[in-house]
């Protein structure tokens, strides 16, 4: 066995990887290494993280494994996860080419356990300028079995995200140990409403649970979904995962049945956009439990995901001022999503900036994320850290304590803000603050009128976030056409919404996918503002280089 891992070790040392013809020319044009070869290390290297990937294969063998993993977590395994991190963008130093070029052009110098050495990646830094192959190991697309998914950035132009067949069977078994530890496995269906389009989300949503479920991919179809409830009855304890705003609507409907579902056990499962405690608890009056999953096309799904224990605590975050204070600052109103995720998955960091970077320590991963900044704002906190930050609030701690024995993890948090770029999600789809720009500035009319503006999502009276656009019209007395009455901004909110719903369908594929499968994503909102009033009334009072585009908080 040993013999065998040297050989292969010692086959791997080749400087340029065998890889399909049509990308030959492009790698010839990498300085795929610079710098003499340590063999020695690269053997040691290699072995160590073939006996990682064998140890986290078996603890994924079983939900059970799984959960025992999560629920015994200590502090020091932080280091270990982290080693594993140093080990993953190592090995990607040896094989994969464009992170080669990559360290290569960034002046890399190897050094000994120190991850911060690697440099970091970026969709726009790493992903746009190589290749889909040259991103992989040694320069492979392992086709069969292969699974692509499709998200679209702010300029429309889709973008691939490959995950292959082992890679995919880590993460289903991922989810399924989460879920498990939330729910349960005992006589579960899952009824799948997420997306069945191009999206990744919803197709391994289905294979995820059906390791530990019976399940029915229905896809955001109202009516299909009840009918399913009344063919199978109310002896299964039903998951239904989906968008926050579906399954809002799927209640409302259950409400205006009456007593139809009473009898029947619902828990829901949620994820592509944050929600708010307001819909959680309207949520409840139909499903026994609701959380909320943490994903990314980029990465992958179920990165973090929140427990009885963090939604306790963003709900305290909410309550009560001081512990907000105590947690996030003294000038920080705005509320996190609040999740706990396992580090020797996904192992995240924080720039200076609170930017999020992420290593996925699998060597399962077909294409390797490496120190990856999603361009996600967030902060962390281990968990005896979150213990001593709550110690000081005597009546938090034994609601916390109450929270804790459901699920018992004792995985870090991850306090979620949201993108840094100002983008928005709703209902599977980004909407970035460049598309609503360029859609207010179509017509040159209307242009000449505009200020700035803002866009947030907004929570209305039925508890449902919908994307709002608040725009703020010229100084009246440097620009007299931008005096507007009552009626002539509701005209022209009016005339706002219907163009932008246009324009943002016509450049992004997501908002256009996700109005054809539910009409209410059309629902966007738009308020017409005079100058320095609503949300911009504080302007005045405050000296801005830039504008703000992204309204956050917690309704």
């Amino acid at each position: 066995m040993a013999r065998s891992t040297l050989l292969s070790s010692l086959k791997a040392l080749r400087l340029r990887p065998a890889v399909p013809d049509e990308d030959q020319a492009h790698l010839r044009r990498l300085p795929i290494r610079r710098g003499p070869v340590n063999i020695a290390r690269q053997v040691m290297l290699r072995s160590a993280n073939v006996g990682l990937t064998a140890a986290y294969r078996l603890y994924r063998a079983d939900p059970a494994l799984w959960r025992f993993t999560a629920r015994n977590y200590h502090p020091a395994l932080e280091r270990f996860a982290q080693l594993n991190a140093w080990m993953i963008c190592q090995h990607a130093s040896l094989d994969v080419p464009a992170y080669q070029d990559h360290l290569a052009r960034s002046g890399y110098e190897f050094s000994w356990w120190d991850l911060n050495s690697y440099t970091p990646t970026s969709k726009d830094g790493y992903v746009r300028r190589y290749q889909e192959a040259t991103r992989c190991w040694n320069g492979r697309i392992d086709v069969a079995g292969t699974v692509v998914d499709e998200s679209s950035g702010s300029s429309g132009t889709p973008f691939n995200w490959m995950r292959s067949k082992q890679e995919l069977d880590t993460v289903h078994k991922n989810v399924a140990g989460y879920v498990t530890t939330l729910f349960g496995e005992e006589n579960l269906f899952c009824i799948n409403a997420f997306s069945m389009g191009a999206w990744a989300t919803g197709t391994n949503t289905g294979q995820a649970m059906a390791k530990i479920a019976m399940v029915k991919n229905t896809g955001p179809d109202l009516d299909k979904i009840l009918d399913t409830m009344r063919h199978f009855g109310p002896r299964f304890t039903y998951l239904i995962t989906a968008y926050p705003p579906f399954l809002k609507h799927l209640t409302d409907r259950m409400e205006a049945a009456g007593d139809e579902f009473a009898e029947f056990r619902l828990n829901g499962f949620v994820g592509g956009e944050a929600m708010t405690e307001g819909l959680r608890d309207h949520l409840q009056r139909r499903f026994h439990r609701v959380y909320s999953g943490y994903g990314a096309s980029d990465l992958t799904i179920g990165m973090g995901g929140e427990t009885d224990l963090s939604v306790t605590l963003r709900r305290e975050l909410i309550a009560d001022s001081a512990f907000r204070t105590r947690v996030l600052g003294e000038d920080e109103t705005r509320i996190p999503m609040v999740f706990q995720y396992n580090p020797l998955e996904t192992y995240l960091e924080t720039t200076k900036d609170d930017e999020l970077v992420v290593t996925i320590n699998s060597a399962a991963v077909m294409s390797p994320r490496l120190r990856y900044n999603i361009g996600d704002e967030a902060r962390l906190l281990s968990f005896p850290e979150m213990v001593e930050l709550t110690a000081d609030f005597p009546d938090l701690v034994p609601r916390l304590k109450r929270a804790y024995r459901h699920q018992r993890m004792k995985l870090p948090f991850l306090l979620l803000f949201g993108r840094t770029d100002s983008t928005i999600s709703y209902m599977g789809a980004n909407i970035y603050p460049v598309d609503v720009q360029n859609g207010l500035y179509r017509d040159p009319q209307v242009a000449r009128l505009i200020e700035s503006f803002q866009i947030e999502l907004l929570q209305t009276d039925e508890l449902e976030q919908r994307p709002t656009l608040h725009v703020q019209l010229h100084e009246p007395q440097l620009h007299p056409d931008a005096d507007l009455d009552d009626d002539a901004r509701a005209d022209l909110a009016q005339t706002l919404a219907s163009g932008m719903l246009k324009h943002l369908a016509s450049v992004s594929r997501d908002v256009a996918e996700s109005l054809e499968e539910d009409e209410s994503a059309g629902d966007l909102r738009v308020h017409v503002h005079r100058w320095r009033t609503g949300p911009f009334a504080d302007d005045a009072s405050r000296r801005k280089i830039k504008n703000v585009y992204l309204r956050t908080g917690e309704s």
